[in-house]
C-alpha cells in the first residue's frame, strides 16, 4: 500500500511539473491562465504531439501529415512540424492547407475561389500513435505469457509475478463476465473479441493518466474511437443473433394489437433498441473518460490562476490543489478499470440477449 501511495504522489508531482511550463508559457503570451484552451486543447487529438513549454518554447513531436488535395485529387504527405514552421514565419498556408481553429485546428485547404474545404484527411495524429503503443504493449505482455507458458508445464508448475497476474485478470473476465452473461453454450467465439477490448481500454486509460510521453492522450475520451468500439459490438450482436432473437424483435410474444395491428409498436420499440444499446455504450465510456481528465487539468489551473492573484491565496488553494490531484489520480486509476469492465460486461450482456434459447409452449 505504501508502495502504491508513494508511486501515486510521484504521478502527481510529474503531472504537476509537466504542467506548469505549458500554464507558464499561457499566461506569459495572454496576460493570464486560458483554462479553457488547456483543458480542451489537452484532451483534443492533434496532429503533433506537445510534450511541454520550456523556456516559452513548445517541445512537440511532429507527426505524419497525410492529406488529399481537393484541387489537384493528388496526395500530400508531409510533417505537421514543417506546417507549423512554415505559418509560424508569417505563411498563410503550407502547400494549400492551414490549421482552422474554429474547427478544433482541423487541417482545411484553400480554394482557388477564396473558400476553404475540409480535404480527405489520413493523418497519423496523436491519438492514432498513442492506439500503436497500447498495441504495441499488449503484443509485448501477451507473447510473454505465451512465451511462459509454451516452455513451462502448468500441471506441475504455476506462474507467478506478473505472468499470475494477467492469467488472474484474463480468468476472472473470461469465466466470470463473458461466460456468466452470455452462456457456456455461446460464449467461446465472443471470448478472444471481448477480452482484447477489455484489455484495450484498460491498457489505453491507464496510458492516458500518464502526463508526458508516451502516454497523456485521451484516447477513451475521444468520441470517435468510442463509436468504432460500440459499432463493432453492434455488428457482432446483429450479425451473429439467431433467429429467436430476430423473432423477439419483429414478432414478440405480445398480443396482437401492440405488434401488428394498428401500429407496430413493439417491433419499432425493439428497432430503436438495436441502435440504443451500443449509444449507451459509447457515450458511458467517453463521458466518463472524458470529465476524469477535465478535472485533472482543472485543478491544475487553479494553481496557476490564484498565484496571478495573491501569493497567500496560491499558496493555501496550491496545497488543496496538489491533494485533489492526487486523490483524482488514485480514482481514475480505479475508473480506468471500472470502465473497461463495464463496457466488456455490458457488450457481453447484449450479445447474450442476441442468442436467447427456444422455449416451447404448450398449450392445455
Amino acid at each position: 500500500m505504501k508502495q502504491i501511495t508513494l508511486r501515486t504522489l510521484c504521478l502527481a508531482l510529474l503531472a504537476l511539473l509537466t504542467f506548469a511550463p505549458m500554464q507558464a508559457a499561457h499566461a506569459s503570451e495572454g496576460g493570464g491562465v486560458d483554462v479553457e484552451e488547456i483543458v480542451l486543447g489537452h484532451m483534443a487529438d492533434a496532429y503533433d504531439w506537445h510534450i511541454t513549454t520550456w523556456g516559452g518554447k513548445h517541445i512537440s513531436l511532429p507527426l505524419p501529415v497525410i492529406v488529399r488535395s481537393e484541387r489537384t485529387g493528388e496526395w500530400n504527405i508531409f510533417s505537421s512540424g514543417e506546417m507549423t514552421e512554415a505559418i509560424h514565419h508569417g505563411a498563410a498556408d503550407y502547400k494549400g492547407f492551414y490549421f482552422n481553429e474554429e474547427r478544433n485546428g482541423k487541417i482545411y485547404e484553400r480554394m482557388p475561389d477564396g473558400t476553404s474545404v475540409r480535404p480527405w484527411d489520413l493523418s497519423i495524429t496523436k491519438s492514432v500513435v498513442q492506439i500503436w503503443i497500447v498495441v504495441f504493449v499488449l503484443l509485448a505482455v501477451f507473447l510473454t505469457c505465451a512465451r511462459w507458458y509454451k516452455k513451462h508445464d502448468v500441471r506441475r508448475e504455476s506462474p507467478r509475478g506478473f505472468i499470475c497476474m494477467i492469467e488472474m485478470l484474463v480468468m476472472t473476465i473470461n469465466d466470470d463476465l463473458i461466460k456468466g452473461s452470455i452462456g457456456e453454450k455461446h460464449y467461446r467465439p465472443y471470448a478472444p473479441y471481448l477480452l482484447t477490448v477489455f484489455f484495450f481500454i484498460f491498457v489505453t486509460n491507464l496510458l492516458g493518466l500518464l502526463p508526458v510521453f508516451p502516454g497523456g492522450a485521451n484516447v477513451t475520451g475521444n468520441i470517435n474511437i468510442t463509436f468504432f468500439l460500440a459499432l463493432c459490438t453492434m455488428l457482432a450482436i446483429n450479425l451473429f443473433g439467431n433467429k429467436e432473437y430476430w423473432k423477439e424483435i419483429f414478432w414478440p410474444d405480445v398480443p396482437i394489437f401492440l405488434k401488428a395491428y394498428p401500429l407496430p409498436i413493439m417491433p419499432l420499440i425493439e428497432v430503436f433498441g438495436i441502435i440504443t444499446k451500443p449509444f449507451a455504450l459509447m457515450v458511458r465510456l467517453f463521458a466518463n473518460m472524458m470529465a476524469g481528465h477535465a478535472i485533472i487539468l482543472s485543478f491544475a489551473s487553479i494553481i496557476f490562476i490564484t498565484w496571478q492573484v495573491n501569493a497567500y491565496i496560491g499558496s493555501g488553494l496550491t496545497v488543496l490543489s496538489f491533494v485533489m490531484m492526487l486523490f483524482m489520480n488514485c480514482l481514475e486509476v480505479l475508473v480506468a478499470f471500472v470502465q473497461a469492465y463495464v463496457f466488456t460486461l455490458l457488450s457481453a450482456v447484449f450479445i447474450g440477449f442476441a442468442h436467447p434459447e427456444h422455449e416451447s409452449h404448450h398449450k392445455d
